[in-house]
C-alpha cells in the first residue's frame, strides 16, 4: 500500500510490473488460479509470474531457451484468443479464478465469445442453483497510443467501445492512472463476480499521481475524483481524463496553461472507471449530483479519451449538455511513429488539449504558439525518430 504520493507525476513505475507481482502472488495463494495469454506474457511484463509457476507445455522437446514448462503448468500461451477465451471460461464456470492479458489490438478478436458469456451470466442469475462465477478478467496492455515499433496495426481500443455500447449491466472498463490504480483495479477484478472487467494500462513506466487511499476512494465514489494537486477552487474549465497516457497529457496541458493563462481557474477530475451509460461500475455508477459537485452544472469540460472519443461523450451525455464537451481520443491515425507524435496526429496531446481553452480564452497568439510547437515536433519526428516534446 502506497500511504502518500509527495511529488505527484514526476516518479515513474510500471503498473504492468505491478500487476505481474500480484498475479504471482495468486498463483501462491490459490493452487487453481490460472493466467491465459497469446504468447504475450513476457512482452506485455507479467513475467515475473514465471518465477513461481510454469507454462503449460505438452512437447516432449525443449530448448534450452525455454521458459520454466511443465504440462501442469497453470500459465497457459496460444497464439489464439479465441482458444484462450474459451479454456478460461470453462475454468470460470468450475468456480475458480483466472486472468487474461492481451494486446489491446487483439482482444477485440473475442468479442462475439464476450457477448455470449454475458448473456449466460444474465440467464444465469435467474437459476437459483447456479452460484455466481468469478469475474471474466481482461488485462489489456500494450496499447493503441504506445505502439512504437509496431504500428498502425497494432492500434485499436474497439473492444472498449463495444463493451460500453451493450445495455446488459455486466461490463466494467477499468482505466488506472498509475501502477498504484493498477493495484487498486487488480484487487478490483480478483474479487468481482458475474461480471466481464476490461482493465487498459500502458505496460512501460508511467508517472505516479495517486496513494492508495485516492485509488480506492475513485472505486467507492462513482469511478472519478478530483486530483487537488492539480485543481483550483471555483473553476472556470473542467479537465477530465481516462486512461493513463491521456490523464499524464492532461495534467501537462493543465501546467501550460498556468503558465500562460494563469487568470483562468481549471480542475481537474480523474476517471477511473466506466460501464454502460455511466461513469463508475455497474454496481456503483457516478449520480447526477456527485456529477455536477465534481463537474459543476456549466463550467466548459475538456476530456481525453484512451479510446474513440464518441465514446466517452455518449456517456458524459447522460450527465450534462453536449455544448459543455470538448472530447478528444483516439481516431484512428495511426502509423509506426513517436509516443508524442501519436497523441498529436489523433489531436489527444497537451497542446491540442491547451488549444480548447485558448479558444474558449479568444487568444488566437496562444492558439498560433501551440499550433507551432505541434507542427516542429511533427517535423522532428519525421526526421529523426524523436519527440522534442517529453
Amino acid at each position: 500500500m502506497i500511504e502518500r504520493v509527495d511529488n505527484p507525476g514526476l516518479e515513474k513505475y510500471s503498473a504492468a510490473k505491478r500487476i505481474g507481482e500480484l498475479l504471482t502472488a495468486e498463483f501462491k495463494k490459490d493452487l487453481h488460479f490460472y493466467f491465459f495469454s497469446p504468447d504475450e506474457t513476457t512482452s506485455n511484463k507479467f513475467d515475473q509470474i514465471f518465477d513461481v509457476e510454469k507454462r503449460a507445455w505438452g512437447s516432449l522437446r525443449e530448448e534450452p531457451w525455454d521458459l520454466p514448462e511443465d504440462a501442469n503448468g497453470r500459465i497457459v500461451e496460444m497464439l489464439s484468443e479465441n482458444v484462450l477465451f474459451s479454456l478460461m471460461t470453462g475454468h470460470l464456470m468450475n468456480g475458480e479464478k483466472a486472468m487474461l492479458g492481451s494486446y489491446e489490438a487483439f482482444l477485440p478478436i473475442i468479442t462475439s465469445q464476450l457477448l455470449q458469456h454475458m448473456k449466460f451470466i444474465k440467464q444465469s442469475q435467474k437459476v437459483e442453483w447456479r452460484k455466481p462465477l468469478p469475474a471474466v478478467n481482461l488485462l489489456s496492455t500494450s496499447v493503441c497510443w504506445r505502439q512504437d515499433h509496431n504500428g498502425f496495426t497494432h492500434q485499436s481500443p474497439a473492444l472498449i467501445s463495444q463493451l460500453l455500447s451493450v445495455p446488459s449491466g455486466l461490463a466494467n472498463c477499468i482505466f488506472p492512472i498509475d501502477d498504484v490504480a493498477a493495484e487498486e483495479a487488480y484487487f478490483y477484478m480478483i474479487n468481482s463476480k458475474n461480471v466481464v472487467n476490461l482493465t487498459t494500462f500502458d505496460k512501460n513506466e508511467r508517472p505516479r499521481y495517486i496513494d492508495s487511499h485516492h485509488a480506492g476512494f475513485q472505486f467507492h465514489n462513482g469511478g472519478a475524483s478530483i486530483f487537488q494537486f492539480a485543481s483550483e477552487k471555483n473553476p472556470d474549465v473542467i479537465f477530465t481524463a481516462a486512461g493513463d497516457i491521456v490523464s499524464h497529457e492532461a495534467l501537462e496541458a493543465i501546467k501550460i496553461l498556468k503558465q500562460d493563462l494563469p487568470e483562468i481557474k481549471i480542475r481537474f477530475v480523474g476517471i477511473n472507471a466506466l460501464t454502460y451509460r455511466g461513469i463508475g461500475t455497474v454496481k456503483n455508477k457516478l449520480s447526477k449530483d456527485k456529477f455536477n459537485e465534481m463537474f459543476t452544472r456549466n463550467k466548459p469540460i475538456i476530456a481525453n479519451f484512451h479510446g474513440y472519443p464518441e465514446t466517452l461523450e455518449n456517456i458524459l451525455e447522460n450527465y450534462t449538455a453536449r455544448g459543455r464537451l470538448r472530447v478528444h481520443g483516439f481516431i484512428e491515425e495511426g502509423s509506426t511513429t513517436t509516443p508524442f507524435e501519436m497523441l498529436r496526429r489523433n489531436g489527444a496531446s497537451r497542446y491540442d488539449l491547451a488549444i480548447d481553452v485558448a479558444r474558449l480564452a479568444k487568444r488566437a497568439d496562444l492558439v498560433a504558439k501551440y499550433e507551432a510547437v505541434l507542427a516542429q515536433n511533427h517535423l522532428h519526428a519525421v526526421k529523426y525518430g524523436t519527440d522534442l516534446v517529453k
